[in-house]
């Protein structure tokens, strides 16, 4: 790699940090542009060359997040032959990541309201949702064609639960919750 590039890569691993954090700990709305540069030391034009605006930087941080989330998944999932364990062991795992503060703030309130639900969707779509169609797919339990709809109405669960149960700090019911949802689901 040539030295101007590993600049770029460099300066946008900067950046993303810095957006995360702030994403995480103030929102989407609470995070300006000019924070961001006074942070990271770039010029304004220096940032723009990265990214086109603050939706795009967002856009790349929840990016980075969905990657993470799935590498845990599959950590999460990795040996476990019987598709239903592996279903219910990689959405409990989720519930165990969405506690963090900043993966629940930037993936389950923001990014819906930022990106719109249907951009939002086909990010989800090539990450951990994508992942979750897979998984139940596999459990051969549900019909071919209530695939998606089964899928969203599963991940809404799980997400609400989260959502409802951290408002309260007891993240750990949200757990015990999904996972006897998850076993009553799919035990027959």
């Amino acid at each position: 790699m040539n030295l101007k590039a590993e600049r770029g890569a460099a300066t946008r691993d900067r950046v993303l940090t810095v957006a995360r954090r702030l994403f995480a700990e103030q929102g989407y709305e609470g995070t300006s542009i000019e924070t961001v540069l006074q942070e990271t030391g770039l010029s304004r034009g220096a940032l723009y060359h990265h990214y086109s605006g603050k939706d795009a930087l967002f856009e790349a941080v929840l990016e980075q997040v969905e990657t993470s989330v799935g590498v845990r998944l599959m950590e999460a999932v990795k040996g476990i032959a019987d598709p239903a364990e592996a279903l219910v062991t990689g959405c409990l795992a989720w519930v165990r990541m969405a506690r963090d503060p900043a993966t629940r703030r930037i993936v389950l309130i923001d990014a819906p309201a930022v990106l719109g639900w249907e951009r939002w969707r086909a990010l989800e779509e090539r990450h951990a949702f994508g992942m979750l169609k897979a998984a139940l797919r596999a459990t051969g339990r549900v019909p071919k064609e209530a695939l998606d709809v089964y899928a969203h109405m599963l991940l809404a669960a799980i997400n609400e639960s989260v959502l409802l149960v951290a408002r309260g700090n007891e993240l750990e019911g949200a757990e015990r919750a999904v996972e006897d949802f998850l076993h009553r689901l799919l035990r027959p």
